[in-house]
């Protein structure tokens, strides 16, 4: 009977300490979820950059106007009968 409890015993010891510290334990699921969670606000985040820059690219392919001010913007292009006026301060 001693024997028994003494096994008992052992085996509840050993499975606590899985449980607690060993290599699939509590601390490292927490470690995991907070993990998952910043790798989920960074997507989140990416997910919306890749939105805007997909209708970005659906403007430039079928719009005309997205092109005229992305030449006006960048390369300070203007159009015939258009005046330029540079104000220096």
């Amino acid at each position: 009977m001693r024997y028994l409890f003494f096994i008992f015993a052992l085996l509840i010891g050993v499975l606590q300490f899985q449980l607690w510290i060993g290599d699939n334990s509590v601390r490292t699921l927490n470690s995991l979820m907070g993990e998952v969670s910043q790798q989920k606000s960074i997507n989140l985040t990416l997910e919306e950059r890749n939105k805007k820059l997909e209708i970005e690219i659906v403007d430039l392919k079928t719009g005309v106007e997205a092109i005229e001010e992305r030449a006006r913007s960048e390369l300070g292009m203007i159009e015939k009968g258009e005046t330029f006026f540079l104000i220096v301060e």
